[in-house]
């Protein structure tokens, strides 16, 4: 991510594009039952803190990231347990053995994926959901790059038990559905 990055998002935070991320995904709502009461969580590209929000109300510490300013303002403003960091993904650090919860909604950074894993805490759960390519047949103007190969998500995490897998198309809170591939993956409970 760049400072062109931000300031695209800082613009699409600020002109409206609010509803859709200030509320839980509804994959998280779903599955909130694997989510423990207590423990430190990461939200991965926050947004307006929807899914950050989820989390605190389920008993979580949360500490969330993402390159837009204005999303990290807003989203501290409405949620003051929210430990919020500034930061640009492709530069940040996750440390080993932190994290009880780590969520990673529509966000697609691959080499972030073997860190996920790393910063677990033994019985740590990972829940990511992201675009596949087959957005591209109703927007063929997305880079392939930032859009999941078929079935790509379901092997991303090889030292993880998987515990909830899908991949398909989903109504959405935008104007048109997803494609989504969605994972619920843990980290084993022993060394």
């Amino acid at each position: 991510m760049s400072l062109d990055d931000a300031r695209r998002w800082n613009a699409r935070y600020q002109t409206g594009m609010r509803d859709s991320f200030e509320h839980p995904r509804p994959f998280l709502v779903e599955h909130a039952h694997l989510l423990p009461s207590s423990g430190l969580a990461l939200d991965v590209a926050m947004g307006l803190g929807g899914n950050a929000d989820f989390l605190l109300q389920h008993g979580l510490r949360v500490i969330g990231v993402d390159i837009s300013d204005v999303a990290i303002r807003i989203s501290a403003s409405r949620l003051p347990g929210l430990m919020p960091v500034v930061a640009d993904l492709s530069r940040f650090y996750l440390p080993p053995d932190s994290f009880d919860v780590i969520v990673n909604f529509l966000y697609l950074q691959r080499d972030l994926w073997a860190f996920y894993s790393s910063a677990l805490r033994p019985g740590g759960i990972l829940i990511l959901e992201t675009l596949t390519r087959d957005m591209l047949t109703i927007h063929p103007e997305i880079d392939p790059h930032f859009l999941l190969k078929p079935r790509e998500l379901a092997h991303a995490f090889p030292s993880l038990q998987t515990l909830v897998y899908r991949e398909g198309w989903q109504e959405s809170l935008t104007t048109h559905p997803r494609a989504v591939a969605s994972l619920i993956a843990q980290r084993s409970k022993a060394y």
